[in-house]
């Protein structure tokens, strides 16, 4: 039985993904659940398992290709292997061969083998060798297919090997066809026609190299341009006495980590103090729709962690309901499986309020920029001992800066900064954190 391997479905307003990765090919071995490639999508790199045990029959896809939901990717004969399927389809043509079509084959004229073999080649080397992204670079540069040498794996035609290949001379004239076709062609992505339009760049001799931005960065870029061009984006700062829970942390941190089996850092507190100011200002935690604004109940709070592929935020979800150890063991677990590829779209779907902690990378300031349709986002910042001004005597405190940046239109900046200062007071004052006060 032969079994189609499909795109699944990738979650909410997700349609397609790019084949980033072939890691199987035409007469390979797989078992259930064994990665046959990786896809990359808007929100998250994800492996695609086989759904049985088999061969591969046929591959339909390429590297670099964009495919939708729902896209053959290959065909899996299931059960079989790859020496038995092999065997059982070559002897019966084996034999087939021998007994009759021997006879046939020298009788009938060598002339119809040649005059159908090319025909095949053709239709084979046009249609499914051929990714669509390189479909749409021939129409646009002139470039005869069949003439393009193919470089892609299993053969296939990729966008490169268009670019890198020259213009037909005949349609040289048709250059305003081509124009006129563009203008009214609306499937052909913003992204190409950007490329298109773009001059030629001269390379520089002393070494460069040119890489194909990867759809998540595409959409973090277009996402976080479109927050800047749509909000009114403000960003308010305030600085927080560490010292405090800094020595809490020392004290208990041993003891936390034996009982829970995870670190006591300083987000997990950070997301609390976070939870009980939206709670007090749930303009903060609320979002824009048309001219309706939405105010939400719950708590889901994004968490920026660093990943291969980029910049990730995957959610807290009701983190209200949380308490610092599972709050600490999320955080680790999304941080782990962001450096592996692992997190799945959903984790990173929604979302009512981000954190971002810089601080991490060394970083003492920045503006972070909100996650639409969220209208606020809380950045942290590298903890330095700096002197300060307690009870009139100039004292070495463990200082942080921090950034609110928020959606002018719905967050006044009374709202703002009463917000940033209540983090800071629930920070200085642990106690009254972990107390609920």
């Amino acid at each position: 039985m032969t079994v189609d391997v499909v795109i699944p479905v990738l979650g909410e307003s997700v349609s397609e993904a790019t084949i980033a990765k072939l890691l199987k090919k035409v007469g390979d071995t797989v078992k259930v659940d064994e990665t046959i490639c990786e896809l990359e999508t808007e929100k998250v790199s994800m492996e695609m398992p086989s759904p049985v045990s088999g061969t591969i029959m046929s591959i339909e896809v390429s590297e670099g290709d964009d495919v939708e939901v729902g896209a053959l990717v290959c065909t899996v004969a299931e059960g079989a292997s790859g020496d038995s399927s092999a065997s059982k389809e070559e002897k019966p043509a084996e034999t087939k061969e021998e007994e009759k079509p021997a006879e046939t084959k020298e009788e009938k004229p060598v002339e119809t083998k040649e005059e159908e073999k090319p025909a095949e080649d053709s239709t084979s080397k046009t249609s499914p060798a051929v990714a669509p992204s390189a479909v749409i670079e021939s129409e646009n540069k002139g470039v005869d297919l069949a003439s393009v040498k193919p470089t892609g794996g299993l053969g296939n035609i990729t966008k490169e090997d268009v670019k890198n290949a020259q213009p037909a001379k005949s349609p040289a004239p048709a250059s305003s066809e081509n124009k006129s076709d563009q203008a009214v062609k609306p499937k052909m992505p913003k992204s190409e026609k950007e490329e298109a339009s773009l001059p030629e760049r001269p390379v520089d001799n002393r070494g460069e190299e040119k890489v194909p931005m990867s759809k998540l960065r595409k959409v973090i870029s277009k996402r976080l341009k479109e927050s800047q061009n749509t909000a009114a984006l403000l960003t308010t700062f305030n600085e927080v006495d560490m010292t405090h829970l800094m020595e809490l942390r020392k004290k208990y941190k041993e003891t936390f980590e034996k009982k829970h089996g995870t670190r006591l850092g300083f987000m997990g507190l950070f997301v609390k103090a976070a939870v009980q100011a939206l709670q007090e200002l749930p303009a903060v935690n609320a979002e824009i729709y048309g001219n309706d604004i939405i105010y939400k109940n719950y708590k889901d709070i994004g968490i920026a962690v660093g990943s291969p592929q980029g910049l990730v935020v995957p959610i807290l979800r009701n983190a209200e309901e949380m308490s610092v150890m599972d709050i600490e063991k999320g955080i680790t677990d999304f941080g782990r499986r962001a450096k592996e590829g692992k997190l799945s779209i959903s984790e990173m779907t929604g979302g009512t309020f981000t954190i971002t902690n810089g601080g991490v990378f060394g970083s003492m300031l920045s503006t972070p920029i909100v996650n639409p349709p969220q209208s606020a986002i809380l950045g942290l910042h590298k903890i330095e001992k700096r002197p300060v001004v307690v009870d009139d005597e100039i004292v070495i405190r463990q200082m942080m800066y921090m950034a609110l940046t928020y959606d002018h239109r719905i967050i006044d900046g009374r709202e703002a900064v009463t917000f940033l200062v209540r983090i800071k007071e629930l920070i200085e004052d642990p106690e009254r954190l972990l107390l609920e006060i």
